[in-house]
């Protein structure tokens, strides 16, 4: 089996949430918001090791919420940098050697089981692989003034979420191998691997549930999310 780790992103700071509380700490019935992504993680017997990457003056709060809550799994607790991508390069140098890297944010709460082993199995064969769904809605381009230039085929257009999952040397590789030049406009970590060109990167089913919590509504999506979720289907 193949030893798969993965690295959690709680650093961000929230601004669009409007709240002094950073988002992945916000409460979602009683529990923090990055309570749900770690357990996900801890319970999958795909998972050896969980490193949570958070913001410096954070970290003795998150190994507050480790240690309440029981995650085995969390064996670092590491400062992020300014951006993303430099936060995911600090959870890199300490993930040590794997075979398969998930790379989570910490305010997407509902990942679920067999979405990591979907990203799990597309990894292993592509090298590298993003959660994703299919958009439902019309997307159109638009100039400065707002004006419609083009709509875009909606049957090529997914909506990209996190896990992105990785062959754990070949995400090494095109971090270090992009620092060497400008990282203006990388968004995320699959796009510095289609940006080398080292892979193809293979888009996996994700799910509408996997949403990432950035605004007061996301929140309230959330609860209804995971009321749904505890009641069950035939409630």
């Amino acid at each position: 089996m193949k030893n798969a780790k993965a690295i959690v992103l709680a650093a961000g700071q929230g601004k669009r949430m409007g709240s002094a509380v950073p988002k992945q700490f916000l409460e979602l019935d009683g529990k923090p918001l990055l309570y749900y992504s770690l357990e996900c993680f801890e319970q999958s017997d795909l998972i050896s090791e969980i490193i949570l990457v958070t913001g410096k003056d954070a970290i003795p709060f998150c190994w507050r919420i480790v240690e309440k809550y029981g995650f085995q799994k969390v064996k670092y607790v590491v400062p992020g940098g300014k951006e993303r991508y430099d936060s995911v390069y600090e959870g890199l140098k300490a993930c040590e050697a794997c075979d398969i890297v998930f790379i989570h944010d910490g305010a997407r709460p509902f990942p679920d089981g067999e979405m990591l082993e979907r990203t799990m199995e597309a990894a292993d064969k592509y090298g590298a692989c993003v959660a994703a769904v299919p958009t439902k809605d019309t997307m159109k381009v638009g100039n400065a003034e707002g004006i419609v230039e083009r709509t875009l085929d909606r049957k090529t257009l997914w909506n990209v979420q996190t896990p992105q999952v990785f062959r754990y040397d070949l995400i090494c590789q095109a971090h270090r191998e992009i620092r060497k030049g400008s990282m203006e406009g990388v968004t995320d970590d699959s796009m510095i691997v289609e940006t080398l060109g080292i892979c193809p990167v293979k888009l996996v089913m994700g799910s509408y549930d996997n949403i990432k919590v950035t605004t007061p509504e996301d929140l309230v999506i959330a609860e209804n999310i995971l009321s749904r979720r505890t009641v069950g289907p035939e409630a």
